[in-house]
């Protein structure tokens, strides 16, 4: 066997050992979460509605807009609770959803690319620790799964429309409206395709989505209309701004297009770089600020090197679509220029939400775009010799597993000697949401 036919030779064995090593460390992670702050909204409503038959209507509060719309936070935590009353009910359900985003990614990706770059894609989206430190009970969490169905969808509609897919596609935005207010960017994204011609709509299935969605806020609207707690977070220090205070500051649309060549690298945020102590490993504190050093060091270097390869990459992409910003397509595309063309209106999703939003991003706040951001990365790897990606192929995984067992239990939102069910259990009992039941 040749070694530059290896990972292709060897596709299945490998891309299901890199599936279940993926499963593995999602519940790694998920088991040693820290429960607070907006783990706590969530299991609040949702253990109220399993427990009283009582929904909220609106979900966590955002950082100035108020509370996110529907009551979907409430039923991705309440409704597992009816398969089983466990703490790992909700989470199994969210652990699900990861894993079916990621087989909707990848029938995407195998009908554009071979076996080669779809394991390619397994280790930068499966095993990627910006994917896997978000194995935890909040609302951008979530995202992925929408992001992923929405890129399918579109991918799907290519060519024909589809009342299933028309309707899924727009479900798709309108289900990520209730979970975060980065929902925006998908609508954009829609919006673009559309007027590109690169999607076709069947206009029943965007009526019955349209229709499915209304219906499923009208409780919100009518707490909208009497509760202005839910309107506005006037208790936040930022609740001054407004509309469009990102396109006047300029920063925030800086820093939003930063995160998007960060999501395409391994520059990880510092809730998991710098939140590193090593007191699990030794109790002497010469040691740990050693390695507390070393691994911030080896971190940001490293992270670097993959932030130029970002950077390339989407050069890359910008000469595959110089001049076509405004060009509306009047045949069928082929797949890569099709992605392309997707990866496009993704870019132009965020800069309108940055644009528009009162605040200064932070790194959760653009999750939903994660997924794409690593696309770019796909068409500019793939022109590279195979023997370039056989020899990085393992040495980057290697690299990344380390990082995620590390994370997992020494980082901000993880913990070795957390356990995820115990608090969820302790945090039940403390505030009776379960009624003495």
């Amino acid at each position: 066997m040749k070694q530059n036919d290896y990972l292709t030779n060897n596709f299945n064995i490998i891309y299901f050992f890199l599936f279940t090593l993926g499963l593995f460390l999602s519940y790694w992670y998920a088991t040693h979460q820290i429960v607070d702050g907006d783990i706590t909204q969530m299991l609040d409503k949702g253990y109220h509605g399993f427990y009283t038959g009582e929904w909220s209507s609106y979900g966590n509060a955002a950082s100035v807009v108020g509370n996110v719309p529907g009551s979907l936070l409430a039923f991705v935590v309440g409704l597992p609770l009816f398969i089983v009353d466990s703490p790992w009910a909700p989470m199994g359900f969210l652990l699900f959803l990861h894993a079916i985003s990621f087989f909707l990614l990848d029938n995407v990706i195998k009908n554009i690319f071979d076996n080669k770059m779809r394991l390619v894609f397994l280790v930068v989206y499966w095993l990627n620790p910006w994917f896997l430190f978000e194995n935890i009970l909040y609302n951008p969490s979530y995202l992925f799964f929408f992001s992923a169905l929405h890129l399918w969808t579109a991918f799907k509609m290519k060519n024909e429309s589809s009342f299933i897919y028309s309707f899924l596609h727009i479900l798709s935005i309108g289900m990520a409206m209730q979970l975060h207010y980065s929902w925006i960017i998908l609508a954009v994204m829609t919006a673009y395709l559309f007027l590109k011609n690169v999607i076709k709509i069947n206009w029943y299935g965007i009526a019955f989505s349209f229709a499915v969605i209304i219906i499923s806020l009208i409780p919100y609207i009518q707490e909208f209309i009497h509760n202005a707690a839910i309107r506005s977070n006037e208790g936040n220090k930022d609740d001054a701004r407004y509309i469009g205070w990102g396109g006047v500051h300029v920063y925030p649309v800086l820093k939003a297009f930063l995160y998007w060549l960060r999501y395409g690298s391994f520059i990880f945020t510092n809730k998991l770089v710098t939140s590193a102590n090593f007191d699990w490993l030794t109790t002497s504190l010469l040691l740990q600020q050693i390695l507390t050093y070393a691994y911030q060091a080896i971190l940001f270097a490293f992270g670097a090197v993959t932030l130029w390869v970002s950077f390339k990459a989407n050069k890359y992409l910008y000469y595959q679509l110089k001049g076509s910003l405004l060009t509306r397509y009047s045949q069928a595309l082929e797949s890569k220029v099709w992605l392309s063309v997707y990866i496009l209106s993704a870019l132009i999703g965020v800069f309108i939400s940055a644009v528009l939003s009162p605040i200064v991003f932070n790194y959760w706040h653009l999750l939903i775009i994660f997924p794409f951001a690593l696309l770019p990365f796909l068409l500019f790897i793939e022109t590279l010799a195979i023997e370039k990606i056989n020899k990085y192929f393992f040495p980057v995984l290697i690299y990344l597993l380390c990082i995620n067992f590390i994370a997992a239990i020494d980082s901000k939102k993880y913990d070795l000697n957390a356990n995820y069910s115990n608090q969820v259990i302790k945090h039940i009992e403390i505030h009776n949401l379960n009624g003495n039941k």
